[in-house]
């Protein structure tokens, strides 16, 4: 029996979770950090549900809001499969991190844009007003949290078009052997990389699927990260150099943002 082609945009959310099947490292923070804030919850870029289920399986309600209809469908797939009390408690939206303003902004206790997805939201402005969307959304009292990595002149020295292979990997939904490749370019005038990303996949001795994603990262450091937060009313109360929320201090490769709304 044939089977229909897998969409480009399934077959993207699918490899999406297998390029984080190693937990990045940021799960326990976000656990911790509801922990102390309660809920709701409120993720914005919450892709395939990879922190919103785990959060929304400790007991608290969580939305997700995402552009993409497909990392949503695998979102709600890894809902259900958490068990009907998970499912219940979380609520997926397709829309703009941007623009969109729930029907109970306001009620937020805690609000995030996880690992680097702010980078994805588009120029200086877009990234600020998906900073004002977390602020808008909180209650008094509630955190805003955003996380992006600090690439150093090395990393950002091979970012000259150079194709480079970064894993192989055996792919549990389909039973196929996934290599994920880049190149990337980065234009030190306006901060931004420009990310092509192949996954090829199949089996041995046939002929792979090939899937390519192209993506425009504008970076964020931490001083920008932070006059974001002021710039939506926020009160920057951290500003970490990791998950650990230790000092943000010369090497760091990472700046975790926690901000309060007055």
């Amino acid at each position: 029996m044939s089977h229909a082609p897998e969409r480009a945009a399934d077959a993207l959310a699918r490899l999406y979770d297998l390029d984080l099947a190693s937990d990045p490292g940021d799960l326990d923070l976000y656990l911790a950090l509801a922990a102390r804030t309660g809920g709701p919850l409120l993720e914005l870029a919450v892709g395939t549900g990879r922190v919103a289920v785990p959060l929304a399986a400790s007991g608290l309600r969580v939305t997700g809001v995402d552009l993409d209809p497909a990392m949503l469908a695998r979102a709600r797939s890894a809902g259900d499969a958490a068990g009907r009390a998970t499912a219940r408690r979380l609520r997926l939206v397709e829309g703009d991190a941007r623009t969109i303003r729930l029907d109970d902004a306001g009620a937020y206790r805690l609000a995030s844009i996880p690992l680097n997805s702010i980078f994805l939201v588009g120029g200086r402005a877009d990234q600020a007003a998906a900073v004002r969307t977390l602020a808008d959304h909180l209650a008094p009292g509630g955190l805003a949290v955003v996380d992006v990595w600090l690439p150093d002149a090395d990393d950002l020295s091979r970012y000259d078009g150079r194709l480079v292979l970064e894993w192989v990997r055996d792919d549990p939904a389909t039973g196929h052997t996934v290599t994920k490749t880049g190149a990337a370019e980065f234009d030190a005038a306006s901060g931004v990389v420009s990310l092509t990303t192949i996954f090829e996949g199949g089996l041995p001795g046939e002929p792979p699927a090939r899937w390519v994603r192209t993506d425009r990262l504008r970076l964020v450091g931490p001083d920008e990260l932070a006059a974001f937060a002021e710039g939506a009313g926020l009160v920057v109360e951290e500003l970490a150099g990791g998950y650990d929320l230790g000092a943000l201090g010369p090497g760091a490769d990472r700046a975790v943002l926690v901000a309060r709304k007055p």
